[in-house]
Protein backbone atom coordinates (compact mmCIF):
# COMPACT_ATOMS: atom_id res chain seq x y z
CA UNK A 1 0.00 0.00 0.00
CA UNK A 2 1.35 3.16 -0.57
CA UNK A 3 1.60 5.66 1.18
CA UNK A 4 0.84 9.62 -0.10
CA UNK A 5 2.40 12.63 1.10
CA UNK A 6 0.82 16.29 1.18
CA UNK A 7 3.25 18.54 0.08
CA UNK A 8 3.50 21.50 2.81
CA UNK A 9 2.04 24.52 1.78
CA UNK A 10 4.43 27.14 1.99
CA UNK A 11 4.44 29.98 4.63
CA UNK A 12 4.36 33.32 3.91
CA UNK A 13 6.89 35.68 4.68
CA UNK A 14 6.04 37.44 8.31
CA UNK A 15 5.42 41.12 8.09
CA UNK A 16 8.34 43.09 8.74
CA UNK A 17 8.56 44.50 12.59
CA UNK A 18 7.14 47.74 13.21
CA UNK A 19 8.62 50.66 14.45
CA UNK A 20 6.12 50.91 17.08
CA UNK A 21 6.93 47.88 18.72
CA UNK A 22 9.93 49.15 19.58
CA UNK A 23 8.94 51.57 21.87
CA UNK A 24 8.85 51.18 25.78
CA UNK A 25 5.22 50.05 27.48
CA UNK A 26 4.26 52.13 30.13
CA UNK A 27 4.88 50.45 33.61
CA UNK A 28 1.87 49.89 36.31
CA UNK A 29 3.91 52.07 38.16
CA UNK A 30 4.19 54.69 35.58
CA UNK A 31 0.39 54.84 35.20
CA UNK A 32 -0.20 55.37 39.08
CA UNK A 33 2.44 58.11 39.51
CA UNK A 34 0.52 60.02 36.82
CA UNK A 35 -2.92 59.13 38.20
CA UNK A 36 -1.53 60.61 41.64
CA UNK A 37 -0.20 63.52 40.75
CA UNK A 38 -3.37 64.51 38.43
CA UNK A 39 -5.42 64.01 42.02
CA UNK A 40 -2.78 65.42 44.23
CA UNK A 41 -2.45 68.26 41.92
CA UNK A 42 -6.52 68.61 41.77
CA UNK A 43 -6.42 68.24 46.06
CA UNK A 44 -3.49 71.19 46.20
CA UNK A 45 -6.10 73.60 44.66
CA UNK A 46 -8.50 73.21 46.71
CA UNK A 47 -6.45 73.27 49.76
CA UNK A 48 -5.42 76.43 48.49
CA UNK A 49 -8.67 77.95 48.00
CA UNK A 50 -9.86 76.75 51.51
CA UNK A 51 -6.76 78.17 52.69
CA UNK A 52 -6.35 81.63 51.36
CA UNK A 53 -10.40 82.08 51.44
CA UNK A 54 -11.42 80.57 54.55
CA UNK A 55 -8.81 79.25 56.71
CA UNK A 56 -6.72 82.83 56.57
CA UNK A 57 -9.78 84.98 57.00
CA UNK A 58 -10.92 83.14 60.14
CA UNK A 59 -6.96 82.38 61.76
CA UNK A 60 -6.71 86.62 60.80
CA UNK A 61 -10.11 87.07 62.85
CA UNK A 62 -8.77 85.44 65.77
CA UNK A 63 -5.89 87.46 66.04
CA UNK A 64 -7.41 90.90 65.01
CA UNK A 65 -10.07 90.04 68.32
CA UNK A 66 -7.20 90.03 70.83
CA UNK A 67 -5.93 93.21 69.32
CA UNK A 68 -6.91 96.71 68.89
CA UNK A 69 -5.96 99.25 65.65
CA UNK A 70 -5.88 102.90 66.05
CA UNK A 71 -4.20 105.24 63.21
CA UNK A 72 -2.08 102.17 61.88
CA UNK A 73 -0.78 101.44 64.72
CA UNK A 74 -1.75 97.54 66.31
CA UNK A 75 -1.40 96.67 69.93
CA UNK A 76 -2.28 93.28 71.88
CA UNK A 77 -4.86 93.99 74.55
CA UNK A 78 -5.64 90.39 75.14
CA UNK A 79 -9.26 90.19 76.33
CA UNK A 80 -10.41 93.63 75.96
CA UNK A 81 -12.03 93.72 73.08
CA UNK A 82 -14.45 90.75 74.62
CA UNK A 83 -15.49 92.40 77.61
CA UNK A 84 -16.42 95.62 76.04
CA UNK A 85 -18.57 93.72 73.37
CA UNK A 86 -20.18 91.87 75.81
CA UNK A 87 -20.99 94.93 78.34
CA UNK A 88 -22.28 96.12 74.99
CA UNK A 89 -26.66 96.34 76.02
CA UNK A 90 -26.97 95.37 72.13
CA UNK A 91 -24.74 92.11 72.52
CA UNK A 92 -27.38 90.50 75.08
CA UNK A 93 -30.74 92.07 72.43
CA UNK A 94 -28.94 90.63 69.54
CA UNK A 95 -28.13 86.66 70.95
CA UNK A 96 -32.15 86.61 71.98
CA UNK A 97 -32.93 87.60 68.53
CA UNK A 98 -31.37 85.29 67.10
CA UNK A 99 -32.63 82.43 69.60
CA UNK A 100 -35.96 83.46 69.27
CA UNK A 101 -35.41 83.30 65.27
CA UNK A 102 -34.02 80.00 65.31
CA UNK A 103 -36.86 78.43 67.73
CA UNK A 104 -39.60 79.85 65.51
CA UNK A 105 -37.26 78.65 62.35
CA UNK A 106 -37.33 75.40 63.59
CA UNK A 107 -41.11 75.29 64.66
CA UNK A 108 -42.05 76.74 61.30
CA UNK A 109 -39.24 76.38 58.78
CA UNK A 110 -37.96 73.09 59.68
CA UNK A 111 -41.64 71.27 60.10
CA UNK A 112 -43.17 72.50 56.90
CA UNK A 113 -40.69 71.25 54.39
CA UNK A 114 -41.16 67.66 56.07
CA UNK A 115 -44.90 67.90 55.88
CA UNK A 116 -44.84 69.21 52.28
CA UNK A 117 -42.42 66.37 51.15
CA UNK A 118 -44.61 63.62 52.61
CA UNK A 119 -47.74 65.39 50.75
CA UNK A 120 -46.05 65.62 47.44
CA UNK A 121 -44.68 61.77 48.00
CA UNK A 122 -48.38 60.76 48.32
CA UNK A 123 -49.14 62.31 44.90
CA UNK A 124 -49.34 59.96 42.21
CA UNK A 125 -49.85 62.32 39.01
CA UNK A 126 -47.80 65.60 38.22
CA UNK A 127 -44.81 65.02 40.54
CA UNK A 128 -42.08 66.70 38.68
CA UNK A 129 -44.64 69.84 38.01
CA UNK A 130 -44.97 70.34 41.87
CA UNK A 131 -41.55 69.99 42.81
CA UNK A 132 -40.27 72.87 40.02
CA UNK A 133 -43.11 74.75 41.91
CA UNK A 134 -41.89 74.09 45.35
CA UNK A 135 -38.49 74.32 44.04
CA UNK A 136 -38.92 77.72 42.49
CA UNK A 137 -38.42 80.26 45.37
CA UNK A 138 -34.91 79.12 45.39
CA UNK A 139 -34.31 80.11 42.12
CA UNK A 140 -34.78 83.67 43.28
CA UNK A 141 -32.38 86.09 44.16
CA UNK A 142 -32.54 86.30 48.25
CA UNK A 143 -32.16 90.19 47.72
CA UNK A 144 -35.10 90.02 45.21
CA UNK A 145 -37.20 87.51 46.85
CA UNK A 146 -37.38 89.57 50.28
CA UNK A 147 -38.09 92.84 48.26
CA UNK A 148 -40.66 91.20 47.21
CA UNK A 149 -41.80 90.46 50.71
CA UNK A 150 -41.23 93.85 51.56
CA UNK A 151 -43.09 96.13 49.50
CA UNK A 152 -45.91 93.49 48.36
CA UNK A 153 -46.61 91.19 50.99
CA UNK A 154 -45.92 93.00 54.38
CA UNK A 155 -46.67 96.57 52.96
CA UNK A 156 -48.52 97.91 56.25
CA UNK A 157 -51.52 99.61 54.15
CA UNK A 158 -54.87 97.45 53.05
CA UNK A 159 -52.83 97.33 49.59
CA UNK A 160 -50.38 94.85 50.91
CA UNK A 161 -50.97 90.93 50.09
CA UNK A 162 -51.07 89.81 54.26
CA UNK A 163 -53.60 92.85 55.42
CA UNK A 164 -55.75 92.25 52.19
CA UNK A 165 -56.11 88.45 53.00
CA UNK A 166 -56.96 89.36 56.97
CA UNK A 167 -59.14 92.30 55.72
CA UNK A 168 -61.31 89.48 53.71
CA UNK A 169 -61.59 87.40 56.62
CA UNK A 170 -62.63 90.19 58.77
CA UNK A 171 -59.31 89.69 61.47
CA UNK A 172 -57.58 92.95 62.10
CA UNK A 173 -54.43 94.23 59.86
CA UNK A 174 -50.77 94.52 60.85
CA UNK A 175 -48.04 96.83 60.46
CA UNK A 176 -45.64 93.75 60.09
CA UNK A 177 -42.01 95.19 59.90
CA UNK A 178 -42.78 97.98 61.84
CA UNK A 179 -44.63 96.27 64.64
CA UNK A 180 -42.15 94.65 67.13
CA UNK A 181 -43.98 92.38 68.19
CA UNK A 182 -44.42 91.06 64.32
CA UNK A 183 -41.24 91.50 62.92
CA UNK A 184 -39.19 88.31 63.90
CA UNK A 185 -42.78 85.74 62.50
CA UNK A 186 -42.79 88.00 59.57
CA UNK A 187 -38.70 87.33 58.63
CA UNK A 188 -39.50 83.28 59.59
CA UNK A 189 -42.26 82.89 56.99
CA UNK A 190 -40.28 85.15 54.60
CA UNK A 191 -37.19 82.74 54.87
CA UNK A 192 -39.08 79.29 55.04
CA UNK A 193 -41.06 80.44 51.91
CA UNK A 194 -37.48 81.91 50.64
CA UNK A 195 -35.44 78.36 51.12
CA UNK A 196 -37.54 75.30 51.36
CA UNK A 197 -37.48 74.17 48.20
CA UNK A 198 -33.87 72.57 49.11
CA UNK A 199 -35.12 70.56 51.81
CA UNK A 200 -38.54 69.43 50.27
CA UNK A 201 -36.23 67.72 47.69
CA UNK A 202 -33.95 66.08 49.86
CA UNK A 203 -37.04 65.26 52.07
CA UNK A 204 -38.25 63.31 49.04
CA UNK A 205 -35.16 61.92 48.11
CA UNK A 206 -34.96 59.93 51.59
CA UNK A 207 -38.53 59.17 51.41
CA UNK A 208 -38.51 57.08 48.18
CA UNK A 209 -35.96 54.94 49.15
CA UNK A 210 -38.37 53.62 52.52
CA UNK A 211 -39.19 50.20 51.10
CA UNK A 212 -42.93 50.09 50.39
CA UNK A 213 -43.27 46.80 52.14
CA UNK A 214 -43.44 48.71 55.58
CA UNK A 215 -46.33 50.98 54.44
CA UNK A 216 -48.38 48.02 53.32
CA UNK A 217 -47.56 46.01 56.59
CA UNK A 218 -48.53 49.43 58.18
CA UNK A 219 -51.95 49.73 56.18
CA UNK A 220 -52.86 45.71 57.27
CA UNK A 221 -52.57 46.48 60.90
CA UNK A 222 -55.12 49.49 60.07
CA UNK A 223 -52.77 52.40 60.28
CA UNK A 224 -53.83 56.05 59.05
CA UNK A 225 -51.57 58.40 57.56
CA UNK A 226 -50.52 60.16 60.80
CA UNK A 227 -49.84 56.45 62.28
CA UNK A 228 -47.52 55.72 59.36
CA UNK A 229 -45.94 59.14 59.41
CA UNK A 230 -45.04 58.55 63.44
CA UNK A 231 -43.59 54.93 62.79
CA UNK A 232 -42.66 54.39 59.69
CA UNK A 233 -41.64 57.67 58.05
CA UNK A 234 -40.01 59.51 60.30
CA UNK A 235 -37.78 56.45 62.02
CA UNK A 236 -36.79 55.82 58.51
CA UNK A 237 -35.67 59.32 57.60
CA UNK A 238 -34.42 60.00 61.42
CA UNK A 239 -30.47 60.48 59.80
CA UNK A 240 -31.95 62.98 57.41
CA UNK A 241 -33.47 64.84 59.51
CA UNK A 242 -31.26 64.78 62.73
CA UNK A 243 -28.84 66.36 59.72
CA UNK A 244 -31.17 69.27 58.55
CA UNK A 245 -32.30 70.30 61.76
CA UNK A 246 -28.61 70.82 62.77
CA UNK A 247 -28.10 72.64 58.84
CA UNK A 248 -30.79 74.79 59.79
CA UNK A 249 -29.64 75.92 63.16
CA UNK A 250 -26.42 76.72 61.86
CA UNK A 251 -27.85 78.81 59.01
CA UNK A 252 -30.63 80.47 60.90
CA UNK A 253 -28.76 81.96 63.75
CA UNK A 254 -26.48 83.43 60.72
CA UNK A 255 -29.56 85.61 60.14
CA UNK A 256 -28.24 88.69 58.36
CA UNK A 257 -30.25 89.46 55.00
CA UNK A 258 -33.46 89.36 56.34
CA UNK A 259 -32.98 91.89 58.91
CA UNK A 260 -30.67 94.30 56.53
CA UNK A 261 -33.44 94.28 54.15
CA UNK A 262 -37.04 93.23 55.56
CA UNK A 263 -36.37 95.61 59.14
CA UNK A 264 -33.51 97.92 57.94
CA UNK A 265 -31.34 96.69 59.94
CA UNK A 266 -32.23 96.62 63.67
CA UNK A 267 -36.08 97.04 63.12
CA UNK A 268 -38.40 98.68 65.49
CA UNK A 269 -37.45 98.80 68.75
CA UNK A 270 -34.15 96.60 68.08
CA UNK A 271 -36.41 93.66 67.50
CA UNK A 272 -34.51 92.50 64.13
CA UNK A 273 -31.18 92.79 65.12
CA UNK A 274 -29.31 89.60 65.00
CA UNK A 275 -25.63 88.80 65.70
CA UNK A 276 -24.28 88.98 62.44
CA UNK A 277 -26.05 92.30 61.61
CA UNK A 278 -24.39 93.39 64.75
CA UNK A 279 -21.21 91.90 63.60
CA UNK A 280 -21.83 94.01 60.15
CA UNK A 281 -22.68 97.15 62.36
CA UNK A 282 -19.24 97.19 64.08
CA UNK A 283 -17.11 96.99 61.28
CA UNK A 284 -18.68 99.18 58.56
CA UNK A 285 -20.79 101.94 60.59
CA UNK A 286 -18.48 101.88 64.07
CA UNK A 287 -15.08 100.88 62.28
CA UNK A 288 -14.45 98.78 64.84
CA UNK A 289 -13.01 95.98 63.02
CA UNK A 290 -11.70 94.45 66.08
CA UNK A 291 -15.16 94.14 68.12
CA UNK A 292 -16.74 92.87 64.93
CA UNK A 293 -13.60 90.22 64.73
CA UNK A 294 -14.18 89.21 68.75
CA UNK A 295 -18.25 88.83 67.95
CA UNK A 296 -17.34 86.53 64.88
CA UNK A 297 -15.60 84.32 67.55
CA UNK A 298 -18.19 84.40 69.80
CA UNK A 299 -20.76 83.51 66.71
CA UNK A 300 -17.99 80.59 65.81
CA UNK A 301 -17.47 79.49 68.83
CA UNK A 302 -21.29 78.66 69.75
CA UNK A 303 -21.62 77.12 66.52
CA UNK A 304 -18.91 75.32 67.00
CA UNK A 305 -20.64 73.64 70.36
CA UNK A 306 -24.09 73.26 68.33
CA UNK A 307 -22.53 71.31 65.97
CA UNK A 308 -20.25 69.59 68.67
CA UNK A 309 -23.75 68.41 70.16
CA UNK A 310 -25.08 67.23 67.27
CA UNK A 311 -21.81 65.09 66.11
CA UNK A 312 -22.14 63.35 70.02
CA UNK A 313 -25.68 62.86 69.82
CA UNK A 314 -25.77 60.78 66.59
CA UNK A 315 -22.85 59.15 67.34
CA UNK A 316 -24.85 57.48 70.37
CA UNK A 317 -27.84 57.06 67.57
CA UNK A 318 -25.08 54.71 65.47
Amino acid sequence: MAITTVPETPRKPGRPPSPYSARPQRTSLGRKVRDNLTGHAFLIGAVLCFAVFSWYPMIRGIVMSFQRTRRGETTWVGWDNYSRIIADPSFWTAWQNTFYFTVLALALGYVVPFFVAVLLNEFRHGKGYLRILVYLPVMLPPASALFLFKFYAYDPSEAGLFNAILKALHLPTSQWMQSPEMTMPAMVVASTWMNMGGAVLIYLASLQNIPGELYEAAELDGAGIWRRIVHVTIPQTRLILALLAMLQIVATMQLFIEPLILANGAGAEDSATSVAYLIYQHGFFQNDLNGAAALGVIMLVVLAGFSAVYVRLTAKQD
